[in-house]
């Protein structure tokens, strides 16, 4: 199989050669970004608030927060983001979302690996779970497929039935922090036997983009009552505005 896969290595890549996710020109490697869309890439790193990892222009010491999260702390204990979203990162997410381009989630789990050196290696990995509904309609989770390759490449294990979504949801892409706060803080439930596997767990919420910070929430309040020591939520990126937490 591996002489084949050789042989017709080069064939596939004449046809089908690896391309840029973002603006689609002729790179090197798979899951690989050209120069450009690299160097316009807004990549989040510390300093960031402890409560929810919204960047800080400058370091404001150990155990700093932002005011968003002094007014009101999140339910989770942190976000990890690779990107801010705006019209360049937006789109590697559109396409796998709604583009099945699956290959995909494999760049942002490669992205997602510098923040899994601060975590305990039992952490458990629970993907964000879609409706039934909108499972059957997309034929996949793309959050599931994220934790799929960041379990795999780093020895992880991740948990599907541990959380699922009962209640149908419309498109929140929209809706205010308000409106998807009230739509979506009774939208998830635990299975039965979910304390037995997350009891004083350090769990990473996958999700392919963070935005108002109220399907975290609502799933890490449900995770956390349940006896998860810690919920940080791993995204490919966030949305930065002052209302994020509001």
């Amino acid at each position: 199989m591996e002489i084949l896969s050789a042989l017709f290595r080069p064939i596939v890549d004449f046809a089908l050669p690896p391309r840029c996710p973002i603006c689609g020109i002729t790179v090197e490697i798979d899951n690989r970004f050209c120069l450009s869309c690299w160097d316009g890439l807004n990549f989040l790193t510390q300093p960031w608030c402890v409560s929810c990892g919204k960047p800080f222009p400058f370091d404001q010491g150990a155990g700093s927060q932002c005011v968003a999260c002094l007014q009101k702390p999140p339910e989770h204990d942190g976000v990890r983001a690779v990107v801010a979203y705006d019209d360049r990162s937006s789109l590697l997410a559109m396409r796998l979302k709604y583009g099945g381009r699956l290959g995909f989630a494999k760049l942002i789990a490669q992205q997602l690996e510098r923040f899994l050196t601060e975590l305990p290696s039992d952490a458990l990995i629970v993907p964000v779970p879609l409706h039934r509904w909108r499972l059957w309609s997309r034929g996949f989770n793309q959050s599931v497929l994220i934790g799929r390759a960041l379990a795999q490449r780093n020895g992880f294990v991740m948990e599907t039935a541990i959380l699922n979504r009962k209640n149908a949801t419309p498109p929140l892409r929209s809706m205010s922090a308000n409106q998807r706060h009230r739509i979506v803080k009774n939208a998830f439930a635990l299975s039965d036997n979910a304390g037995t596997k997350i009891l004083g767990k350090t769990v990473i919420l996958v999700d392919d983009v963070y935005t108002t910070g109220s399907t975290a929430n609502a799933c890490a309040r449900l995770l956390k009552a349940s006896g998860a020591d810690r919920v940080l939520v791993f995204c490919w990126a966030r949305v930065l505005t002052d209302y994020e937490q509001s």
